[in-house]
């Protein structure tokens, strides 16, 4: 559709137009002009928003969907509607469905059922042959079917040297690993950060250390085998810490933090919710604050929703026998605007796709049009009822946002919350 925005404050500091309030007039998809008061000599359509702001547009690095296998969950199709009107035009697609996506035909199966979305849908491959953690999979095959990187969602791969021998052969394609980390053993039936709040409800603790662990040991491999090495949705100050002093080293690592680390602590399972069980668990106060430290100077170079819907069944029960996860896509902004200044939130969300080698559009005349439209002065209460997802699984329910999402312009059409 052909579209002038009216007066919409552009962030996007690789623009010409970063922090003026202009016109932006859409021609076939294409940013045509941008300027003050266009005349809309064409018959476009207009758009008017109060508190109407323009970035670049979000990428989300860590997303489940359920389809195929879960679709009680989650569809792909429904899924990326709920991303748009969540501000997102991208999103990597987590390989945790059933079958795994461990092969070339289920990359095509996910992106085929993605093709009419405006929110484009980026798959990762699975690193083991159905996440099991014993063999590589089909990576080369998956690759040139779409995938943008390898990894099996929220499973740390016990076998170093198998994960030695992943960071191997990926360099051969510039293909990406993704390595979880959470030691097993040290892990062991633990349910919650071990800590003051485990203590007292009496939970089964998971201590930094699982992290931290394998954070080191993973690091250690890269600095062997060179390469690229993505360690995602990092929960500790200490992981900051590893990460920090291997970037220094010169080290390809990249690693991002998910919103509800951000945001939340392990204060919030005093009453045995378990919207608030999540992989890695929530930490204390000392471990948010150095993830926001982690962001603010740039070793943390993403945000994720890890938007993880669950069914009612696995999460309306037990906090022990309770599945790990959260939905995030809704919340994602409004949350971070609570914690982290709007600039850096918007960096963080769009650095994704430089990440992932996916064409990252400046707001500028004669590029594609590809960005999200956002508000950030209003405050409000998310509740059940601004839910988009199928499942309802959200940590957020009941917490003050600042700002929203309305909507995106992406491959030629306009999407609305």
């Amino acid at each position: 559709m052909n579209l002038i925005i009216r007066k919409a404050k552009i962030v996007d500091p690789k623009s010409p137009f970063h922090n003026q309030t202009v016109d932006v007039k859409i021609t076939k998809g294409i940013i045509e002009e941008i300027g003050v008061s266009l005349l809309n000599i064409d018959n476009h359509q207009e758009f008017h928003h109060e508190d109407l702001h323009l970035s670049q547009g979000w990428f989300d690095t860590s997303v489940s969907l359920g389809e195929p296998g879960f679709e009680d969950r989650e569809t792909i199709t429904n899924g990326l509607d709920v991303a748009a009107k969540s501000g997102f035009t991208g999103i990597a697609l987590q390989p945790n469905s059933y079958p795994i996506i461990d092969n070339q035909s289920q990359v095509h199966f996910v992106k085929q059922k993605a093709t009419n979305s405006v929110t484009e849908l980026f798959p990762i491959g699975a690193l083991t042959k159905g996440s099991e953690g014993k063999d590589l999979a089909e990576l080369y095959d998956m690759k040139n079917a779409g995938a943008v990187a390898f990894g099996d969602y929220n499973k740390s791969l016990s076998n170093a040297n198998l994960m030695k021998i992943g960071l191997q052969y990926v360099q051969d394609f510039d293909g990406l690993l993704i390595a979880f980390c959470q030691d097993e053993n040290i892990k062991g039936n633990g349910v919650a950060n071990e800590g003051i709040a485990s203590t007292q409800l009496g939970l089964k603790g998971i201590p930094n250390l699982a992290e931290e662990l394998i954070v080191t040991r993973n690091l250690f491999l890269l600095e062997y085998t060179g390469g690229k090495l993505h360690i995602p949705t990092i929960s500790t100050a200490k992981s900051v810490a590893l990460i920090k002093d291997a970037k220094k080293k010169g080290l390809n690592v990249s690693c991002s933090v998910s919103v509800h680390h951000l945001v939340l602590t392990d204060e919030k399972l005093e009453g045995f919710d378990t919207r608030y069980k999540v992989s890695p668990p929530l930490r204390n106060e000392t471990d948010r604050q150095a993830l926001i430290a982690g962001v603010l100077d740039n070793t943390i170079d993403c945000i994720t929703s890890d938007h993880n819907p669950i069914d009612i069944e696995n999460k309306k029960m037990e906090f022990d026998l309770a599945k790990n996860g959260t939905i995030g896509l809704e919340t994602a902004f409004g949350a971070l605007l609570t914690v982290l200044p709007l600039e850096k939130i918007i960096e963080k969300l769009t650095f994704g796709k430089q990440l992932l080698n996916i064409e990252n559009q400046k707001i500028k005349i004669k590029n594609k049009a590809s960005f999200t439209l956002f508000t950030v002065d209003k405050k409000w209460t998310f509740e059940k009822e601004h839910i988009l997802s199928k499942s309802k699984n959200s940590a957020f329910l009941g917490q003050e946002m600042k700002g929203k999402a309305i909507g995106i312009y992406n491959k030629g059409k306009l999407v609305l919350a």
